[in-house]
């Protein structure tokens, strides 16, 4: 086992590498940290490559750790290997799967007690009178054991035989009434009979059914005892028989064989069969199970049904004889080709179905994952069993996706049949409780069911009622939420009602308040348009667009929860949360809103009015969603495509609502004159020898003039019309759709402009594609998500070689993130919504509006305990809070964006006191800006160039310029946590136009609407060339500028300043002035007659001074640093105020919440009075104030709680307002007379 640990460690070791990665993240991350020592990055990417021969090698190595027990008698596996076989088990790649089940299989088994010591507890079971042998079938605990009983059915003890056999009938059968049940022995076989009904069929409209177990001593006995077996079902049911139809065969017969030994293969007992195929039909015996031990391992079952001339169906093989009945099987097979494949469950199958085409498709049939379950555990329709339950079914899902048959792109769908009776309960109320469950499921695992693509669960309950005739009888309900119709895991329930001699439904009456009961004959669908367009999405690394409305959903049920546990309220979310409409292009200037079928679209672009009741606006809000459809035409931008973007776009800016663009596209759409290429000829310059070249294209005049007038431009030539142009008749193929393009371009550059834009780049987002998210701005990218100009083949042509070898490499966000075109990164579609939400929760419902505020729990008025200190530290610690500290914002309120390009300037938004706000702080550590290498260049290497904490350089400094902008445009008051010591002023940096850049930051500043918090924080500093592009007279209505008062400000730093205006001479005069050792020296020296003490004096004068220097030079650094201090700040005005750091988070918020309520009266003032200006303005509400002026908490108190004094001061204002502008429109009037 040591061998085998250490070579498994050894593939662990380069596989956990490039595990879950990027190729060409692996590589980048191996050349940093192995840059003296290349030789051992190709030694791992060398080993890596033969990934698949080390494959075979692993696997053959965890064959021979499965055989350790039978070959070597080991008990116990070393803890190590285990260690290593778990590792193993979690490689996340399809690369790695078959390695990764093998490994987990080894695991199970290696948990699970011996099979000596499970069969002897159960045999206890059984041997102890008290134990119940109904209760027993039916314990959840059994289920492990259900197929140990078999073992038990050769056991010496008759009465361990007799009850093993009636549990194993009770529980094989559970989902049956079972009427009778009786253990005997005949003609020496242990034989058990018994009979039954469907118990969801009424007792007087049901089947009687029969069935015999019989216990044979081999497997030649099956073939041999055949005959009487089945004389024994004659004479046993012999009056029964002629009461039943034999069109429909209902009885089953089981035969079980003591020995493990299979002499003549299954061939032998079909043969068998087969030859007494008209006995058995003469019985009625629908199917016949055959059941052959296996030491120490579960038995071998084969199913013969009668269906199928008593053959063995595969399909059931190794599968309870009850089992395809329980999972609806047959209804599958109607559809798919199944193959099963292993699952971990002993109550589950998992199949991998193809789906039965009769013409052949392009990527081959549809693939769907199906994991069907048994479930004997009461609790499944409560939250935490429903959620138990869920989990399973989508682990056995996560194991069959390591299997390499299973296609990335298949869909997933989990049925479980749960057996244990629900009582005191209707459909309709079971309905609405799977509805509430699913809501919730969907919020808490959307990232798993996206992830394995799982777009149908179903769930069959057994109600317990009673028939016409007071009997028990189960009403089977069929719980659906399925994607199958579009919208994503859409909810549904069905009350079933079963055929009485088949038991498969035969009807399914949809549950739901109409008054009459709709009934339809199967409402599954197998493979729609639907499916096979989100087939396409998955294919491209996307979801289809039509899904994004259900992740939306899912999405804002999980931020109410979220907010709702925040803030400590059990109250319920509000009802109908989500809501949408589609935008519809009817012809018009104006898209309308209206709803057509999923699916039917033929635009490659869709539009939707999204209504959601958010913590912000718990009432509803309205946001316009704009996405590629990347299963029309791959997502290209055709002129149709582009008149609706605009049209989308336009609608949303002119109703001034926030506007989301979900991004996965090919670009502009490519085409040409296709009915052209089968009639075009050459005129070569020498027939015979086409390698000379050619004189043109040519159209036969035939084939000319049957072509629609335009389509071409010629000339006329011996052979027929020579081709000057193609013009074609369809619109849509070429340099049209890059008209379309700048269309679209200029209207996001306008969007941009007047409303919120927000991008999210999922599968790849090309050409005109990229653009677009580039001029909306505001950019969250997916993981594998790259935005590209043209893709990395056509590139490779260009250059001639193989240079690059993915789409990532050009513009993954590795890429993007660095250079700034994104704001985010996320891992996958459902993480990317949730991001959307959470941005669109700082931006106000529309423009103009007041920020989105919502209630908090982080107490407004507690002290901001995370404190900046005077050595480097994190800032973001400073605003969201570090080590059990809190920071500035609200806890958990605060998100980073741009936070891999211009390092040294964090910016991001928050909460404080629930008020949105944006942040821009300041990296006080040393940071690295990296510049990649370019592969097209050979020369070419990665740059990381340091940057010092406290500067701006050009990238941080258009970083800020741009985030200031972005905030204004969101309508946001803005904290700057300023803490700059200057501008980067080198060479370099000067090149590189840092004063372009930082002229930017004044530019956004004086266009800023909203106010704007400058804030010197503990130990901060703003000096210089940053103190000039953030001072408030840049924007004196909107910009104040407060300080903590340990912070500074000032030209230069103290130690700067006495090198220019305290230096040595200066020091040297305050030494002499103070100094009484110098003072006394002096005296002497001017008291001196002799040149020898002279000279002495004054060694001890320099003595003496090189002795204070240090002293009075931190003196004099003191003195400078007086002069920076928040008391001369404040007394010389450039600073409204020194707001202590702890106390800054309650000053901030009553600041922003009167500023937030007196800008707007002053907006409406102004509005209502154009001859007011802002001074104006304030000096009404002033007036109007009845409290201090200069208290914000009294003045944002006052405004709140007299908004209604206020709004008619207002009224009044723009009532006198009109007067007077009625009255000078007289007068000019009158002058005109």
């Amino acid at each position: 086992s040591a061998v085998i640990t250490e070579s498994l460690n050894e593939f662990l070791r380069v596989e956990s590498i490039f595990a879950g990665k990027l190729l060409d993240d692996v590589v980048r991350d191996l050349t940093k940290a192995n840059a003296e020592s290349l030789d051992v990055v190709v030694a791992v990417n060398q080993a890596h490559q033969q990934l698949i021969m080390r494959t075979k090698l692993v696997l053959a190595m965890l064959r021979q750790v499965d055989a350790f027990s039978d070959r070597f008698g080991v008990v116990q596996l070393p803890q190590d290997l285990l260690d290593v076989l778990g590792n193993l088990a979690n490689l996340k790649a399809k690369p790695y799967g078959e390695i990764a089940l093998a490994a987990d299989d080894i695991i199970r088994r290696s948990k699970i007690p011996s099979f000596e010591d499970r069969v002897s507890e159960l045999r206890g079971q059984l041997l102890d009178e008290a134990t119940d042998f109904v209760a027993l079938s039916k314990s959840t605990t059994l289920s492990a054991g259900v197929d140990l009983l078999t073992y038990l059915f050769a056991d010496d003890d008759a009465a361990v035989r007799s009850a093993a056999i009636q549990v194993y009938i009770r529980r094989v059968y559970r989902a049956q009434r079972i009427l009778d049940l009786n253990v005997e022995e005949v003609n020496g076989r242990t034989t058990c009979s018994w009979s039954f009904q469907f118990s969801d069929v009424p007792v007087s409209e049901g089947v009687v059914r029969h069935g015999i177990l019989s216990v044979v001593p081999s497997y030649e006995s099956i073939r041999t005892d055949l005959p009487d077996i089945l004389n024994d079902f004659k004479t046993k049911y012999s009056d029964k028989l002629s009461e039943q139809s034999l069109e429909d065969p209902p009885n089953v017969l089981q035969i079980a064989s003591v020995s493990s030994s299979m002499d003549g293969g299954i061939e032998a007992i079909e043969g068998a069969l087969v030859g007494e195929e008209s006995a058995l039909n003469s019985l009625g015996i629908r199917t016949v199970n055959v059941l052959v031990p296996v030491d120490k391992r579960d038995p071998l079952y084969y199913t013969f049904p009668q269906c199928d001339g008593y053959k063995e169906d595969k399909i059931r093989r190794n599968m309870r004889p009850t089992f395809h009945h329980i999972l609806e099987l047959s209804r599958l097979e109607q559809n798919f080709g199944l193959e099963r494949i292993d699952a971990i469950g002993k109550n589950v199958q998992v199949y991998i179905g193809t789906e039965k085409i009769e013409t052949p498709m392009r990527g081959g049939p549809p693939q769907v994952v199906f994991v069907r379950g048994v479930s004997h555990s009461a609790g499944l329709m409560t939250g935490s069993g429903s959620a138990r339950a869920l989990i399973q079914g989508l682990d056995e899902l996560e194991r069959a996706q390591s299997n390499g048959k299973v296609s990335l792109q298949s869909s997933s769908r989990v049925f479980l049949h749960s057996l244990p009776e629900l009582e005191g309960v209707t459909p309709n109320e079971i309905g609405k409780v799977y509805k509430e469950i699913m809501g919730t499921l969907k919020s808490r695992l959307a990232p798993r069911l996206l992830k394995l693509r799982v777009d149908e669960i179903e769930v069959k309950v057994r109600l317990v009622s009673t028939d016409d005739d007071g009997e028990q009888v189960i009403t089977p309900v069929r719980l659906l939420a399925s994607s199958m119709e579009g919208e994503w895991l859409k909810t549904s329930a069905y009350v079933e009602k079963p055929d009485p001699t088949t038991g498969v439904t035969k009807e399914f009456c949809i549950i739901d308040d109409a008054e009459e009961t709709v009934c339809v004959l199967d409402p599954y669908a197998t493979s729609n348009i639907v499916q096979s367009k989100r087939s396409t999405a998955r294919r491209v690394g996307s979801t289809y667009a039509y899904d994004f409305l259900g992740l939306l959903e899912v999405a804002l049920i999980g931020e109410w929860e979220a907010y709702l546990k925040d803030i400590g309220e059990s109250k319920p979310m509000p009802s109908a949360l989500f809501s949408s409409v589609e935008l519809l292009d009817l012809g018009g200037d104006e898209l309308s809103t209206g709803s057509r079928e999923i699916g039917t679209n033929k635009v490659g672009m869709v539009a939707w009015v999204v209504t959601m009741k958010t913590p912000e606006y718990p009432a509803g809000r309205e946001v316009v969603f704009i996405a590629n459809d990347v299963t029309v035409q791959s997502g290209s931008f055709g002129v149709e495509e582009d008149e609706f973007y605009y049209k989308a776009s336009t609608y949303a800016r002119e109703r001034k609502l926030p506007r989301v663009y979900i991004s996965c596209n090919a670009g502009a759409r490519i085409g040409l004159v296709d009915e052209l290429k089968p009639k075009i000829k050459i005129k070569f310059n020498d027939d015979n020898n086409p390698s000379k070249g050619f004189e043109y294209l040519y159209l036969t005049d035939e084939d000319y003039k049957e072509l629609p007038e335009g389509t071409v431009i010629g000339h006329e030539v011996p052979e027929g019309w020579a081709l000057d142009d193609v013009i074609g008749t369809k619109h849509g193929i070429g340099v049209e759709n890059l008209q379309g393009s700048g269309k679209i371009a200029g209207e996001t550059s306008r969007a941009y402009d007047e409303i919120f834009t927000l991008s999210y780049v999922t599968g790849r987002s090309v050409g005109i594609g990229a653009y677009l998210v580039r001029l909306g701005q505001r950019v969250i990218q997916m993981k594998q998500g790259p935005i590209i100009l043209t893709g990395f083949s056509a590139l490779n042509k260009l250059l001639g070689r193989e240079v690059y070898n993915s789409q990532d490499q050009l513009g993954g966000p590795q890429i993007m993130i660095p250079n700034g075109v994104s704001h985010l990164q996320v891992d996958d579609d459902q993480a990317g919504i949730e991001a959307i939400l959470k941005w669109l929760s700082f931006v106000p419902e529309s423009v103009g509006a007041l920020p989105a505020c919502r209630s908090s729990s982080d107490p407004i008025d507690r002290p901001v305990e995370f404190r900046p200190t005077p050595t480097p530290y994190d800032p973001r610690n400073m605003m969201a809070g570090a080590n059990g500290m809190r920071g500035f914002f609200d806890v958990g309120s605060y998100e980073e964006y741009l936070a891999g390009w211009g390092k040294s300037v964090v910016v991001g938004r928050g909460r404080l006191g629930g008020i949105p706000m944006g942040a821009i702080a300041v990296e006080t550590r040393l940071v690295d800006k990296v510049i990649p290498a370019d592969p097209a260049d050979v020369n070419s290497r990665e740059a990381v160039l340091p940057q010092a904490g406290q500067v701006l350089f050009p990238d941080s400094s258009y970083k800020t310029a741009q985030a200031i902008r972005d905030f204004n445009l969101e309508g946001l008051p803005i904290m700057i946590f300023a803490n700059w010591r200057g501008f980067s002023g080198g060479s370099r940096d000067m090149a590189g136009e840092i004063l372009k850049f930082g002229a930017m930051i004044v530019d956004a500043l004086r266009e800023y609407e909203h106010p704007v918090y400058i804030y010197l924080p503990p130990h901060g500093e703003l000096r210089g060339g940053s103190w000039v592009v953030v001072d408030p007279t840049i924007n004196a209505e909107k910009m104040e500028m407060y300080a903590d008062p340990d912070s500074r400000g000032g030209i230069l730093e103290p130690a700067g300043i006495t090198e220019v205006k305290f230096r040595v001479p200066d020091q040297l005069k305050m030494m002499h002035r103070l100094d009484p050792i110098l003072k006394q020296l002096d005296a002497e020296l001017d008291s001196c007659d002799f040149d020898e003490d002279a000279v002495s004096l004054k060694e001890q004068i320099v003595a003496r001074e090189s002795l204070l220097k240090p002293v009075y030079l931190q003196a004099a650094t003191e003195f400078a640093d007086l002069h920076d201090k928040t008391g001369r700040m404040k007394a010389k005005g450039v600073i409204k105020g020194a707001v202590p750091w702890e106390s800054s988070r309650e000053y901030f918020f009553y600041l922003a919440k009167r500023r937030m309520v007196q800008d707007n009266y002053v907006a409406q003032l102004m509005n209502a009075d154009p001859s007011l200006d802002t001074d104006g303005a304030l000096e009404v509400l002033k007036d109007l104030c009845d409290v201090d002026w200069e208290d914000n908490k009294a003045v944002a108190e006052f405004f709140v709680s007299k908004s209604g004094e206020v709004d008619e001061k207002v009224k009044g204002v723009m009532a006198n307002a009109m007067e007077a502008l009625i009255g000078q429109l007289q007068e000019e009037l009158e002058a005109l007379k």
